[in-house]
């Protein structure tokens, strides 16, 4: 008998079927035995979703750590999150975060694999993985345009043309263009996207599909560093939402450049060969400010707010990545069952070479600072030309790897793999020698069992592995982060299978954890740079509940409750949020169903931070300083009418409460999240 195979993917509205990024077995979100949280295009546009930060602030269980604005960490579980990938390839972010504004133009989904992702990622944290998957062209011919006006001046336009240029062949184009200003002092962003991406069936049974992105984010008035949130007597500064210790002439370019090349071909009516290569060339300038306690013991003074030194630094950094990903799927038969196999192997490289310099000579480099609530941001622009120091860095990945799903009964299945990974980095960073060849062999166990048609439930097992590049107090790099992550949970369809309920419990423990130690003077650079300590025996215990799906008709929407505990580290565990509850509502009314109405709200529980001991010269001497950020909750509202098949509109507020919280407590520093603001975006699609 002939056998026929047909395969696709449910991306209607909040519920997706699968997630590239969590196996490459094509299983369905049900099957994976893995928490997976996926942000559909549809909830991106419903809630205007424009960035990737935006984006994963609505995901279940993270954290976006905004210490500055153009410089964004991630954490997730308790753990730091720098697993960032682009259609499944990736390597660890550089220096752990990512760096200016990510438009989400050209995505059509972004997928979060919760916890460890050994198989897929090869070395990162047990966090967390993030897979932006790219726009692909469509078969039937699709125009889009958008036009957004938003609070600050922002102006938006985005294209997005898709359809069939020959019999063999279908093209996509996505282009935006973002400027706005921003709810803080002298802060501005100019963002400009290009894609196009075209696929060729070279035979009936081989598809390749080739595509080019640029992407420059250039901002004015961004920070390094950020607010001092503490006087020296302990006590909380309150400044307004808007103050930015920005220098009036400072600013971060990024131009990204992104090439990719995809094959994919049957090889016979079970297998599947595929091979994708990924280029990656970014290079960033920037003029900085930062401001830092002159004596820390004495502090900010309660009366006047005088206390702060700024220093500026020009930074440069350009890095090339090269990642090339083979490997063959299919299934086999056998003790009349079903398997599914996948083997393959991965290289990676990247290469960067960063550089800072500042001005010793001319007294604008380290300027005495006035009170924040008085700083306009004028200041002379330093010559930034004494003591260059910086880095070259070479890191190479070689991996090969294999994961087998084997059907023990029709209802039982086993996932057993693993991945080797090599990792070598070779080059000097300022002034320490980075070399370092890492090896190590990562397993992975997942097993499934379907109590019915609707009900799975599933366990999984890993290890992780991390070359880490933070530094120790004596400017050494970190021995690598490992740990082990183990999952146990449920997933079930409901409401007719338009939606899925998972419910999983998580254990991590890790060694090695890279935790903030404070500042410590450079000796290559004379100046004060973070510096890290391996944090041993931190653990993270959790439960994280999400439905994504249609919930009733015309009610469209996501919602995702976590509670975990740190253990180990009392840093870590001040300043992560243990309880965190995401959801994303939306609801067409069935009497009017060009009308949808939705909102979003977002909590967190409270954070704090010891900043110190109160100095002597203060009546209150040696009492501990702690700054605090009670729990919040941010509530944002959207309508939109579609006045024909072609046409409709659209409003958004954010934080509609106008809550005032601060951003992040990761670094000592921080500054506050924007105020209520709002949005009208109109769109043709013909």
């Amino acid at each position: 008998m002939e056998r026929l195979k047909v395969t696709g993917q449910q991306q209607e509205g909040y519920r997706s079927s699968s997630a590239e990024g969590a196996t490459k077995l094509g299983l369905t979100l049900k099957e994976t035995p893995q928490t997976v949280t996926v942000i559909t295009r549809q909830q991106i546009e419903d809630f205007g979703l424009d960035d990737i930060n935006s984006v994963v602030e609505s995901a279940a269980a993270v954290n976006v750590e905004n210490v500055e604005t153009d410089r964004v960490y991630y954490t997730s579980r308790g753990f730091e999150l720098n697993n960032f990938q682009v259609d499944g390839l990736g390597l660890p972010l550089v220096n752990n975060n990512t760096h200016g504004r990510i438009d989400t133009a050209l995505y059509e989904r972004v997928e979060v694999i919760h916890g460890a992702n050994g198989i897929m990622t090869g070395v990162g944290s047990p966090a967390a993985t993030i897979n932006m998957v790219r726009k692909r062209p469509t078969s039937d011919t699709q125009v889009s345009l958008q036009g957004k006006l938003g609070s600050w001046n922002q102006k938006r336009v985005e294209i997005d043309a898709s359809g069939k240029l020959s019999q063999r062949t279908r093209g996509r184009v996505v282009a935006a263009l973002d400027n706005g200003e921003s709810y803080l002092d002298r802060y501005e962003n100019d963002t400009k996207v290009f894609y196009a991406v075209a696929d060729f069936a070279l035979t009936d049974n081989a598809l390749v599909t080739v595509g080019h992105s640029e992407h420059e984010s250039h901002t004015d008035g961004n920070m390094w560093g950020a607010l001092t949130l503490y006087y020296g007597d302990g006590t909380p500064t309150n400044y307004h939402e808007s103050t930015n210790v920005a220098a009036d002439w400072s600013e971060w370019k990024v131009s990204e450049s992104r090439s990719f090349v995809d094959l994919e071909a049957a090889l016979s009516d079970n297998w599947t060969l595929r091979a994708a290569y990924n280029r990656v060339r970014t290079d960033e300038d920037s003029l900085l400010f930062y401001t830092y306690l002159a004596d820390a013991g004495v502090g900010l003074d309660p009366e006047t707010g005088l206390g702060l030194i700024g220093y500026g630094s020009e930074y440069d950094l350009d890095d090339k990545q090269d990642m090339l990903d083979v490997y063959a799927s299919g299934s086999f038969s056998a003790w009349g069952q079903l398997h599914d196999v996948v083997v393959g192997a991965n290289y990676s490289r990247l290469d960067y070479v960063d550089s800072s310099v500042y001005d010793y000579h001319t007294g604008n480099g380290f300027p005495v600072m006035p009170a924040l609530n008085e700083w306009d941001g004028d200041t002379p622009l330093p010559e930034f030309t004494d003591s260059q120091a910086g880095s070259v860095i070479d890191n190479t990945q070689k991996a090969v790897y294999a994961q087998a799903r084997l059907s023990l009964t029709d209802d039982l299945k086993l996932l057993v793999g693993g991945r080797y990974n090599d990792f070598e980095t070779d080059g000097v960073g300022y002034g320490v020698d980075q070399s370092r060849d890492d090896a190590q062999f990562i397993p992975y166990f997942g097993v499934t069992y379907d109590v019915s048609d609707s009900l799975t439930t599933y366990a999984s097992y890993t290890e992780t592995f991390l070359a880490q590049t933070e530094r120790n107090r004596n400017f050494e790099r970190l021995e690598p982060l490992t740990g082990k992550n183990s999952e146990l949970g449920i997933k079930a369809d409901l409401f007719n299978q338009r939606a899925l309920l998972s419910l999983a419990y998580f254990h991590i423990e890790q060694e090695n954890l890279a935790v903030s130690d404070g500042d410590v003077i450079n000796p290559q650079t004379g100046v004060p740079e973070p510096v890290y300590r391996a944090a041993d025996g931190v653990s993270s215990d959790g439960i994280e509940l999400e439905l994504a799906g249609e919930i009733i008709e015309g009610l469209q929407g996501s919602a995702s409750a976590t509670v975990f505990d740190v253990d180990g580290d009392s840093l870590v565990e001040d300043y992560t949020a243990e309880k965190l509850f995401r959801s994303s509502l939306t609801y067409q009314l069935p009497t009017m169903p060009e009308l949808k109405i939705g909102a979003t709200y977002q909590w967190q529980d409270a954070t704090s931070r010891v900043q110190g001991t109160v100095g002597d010269m203060y009546e209150n001497a040696g009492e501990t300083i702690i700054t605090r950020q009670s729990a919040y909750g941010l509530l944002g509202l959207m309508a939109s009418y579609k006045v024909n098949d072609h046409l409709s509109f659209r409003v958004n507020g954010y934080n509609v409460t106008d809550e005032k919280y601060l951003n992040s407590l990761y670094w000592a520093q921080g500054f506050y999240g924007a105020p209520a603001n709002y949005s009208a975006t109109v769109t043709y699609t013909f």
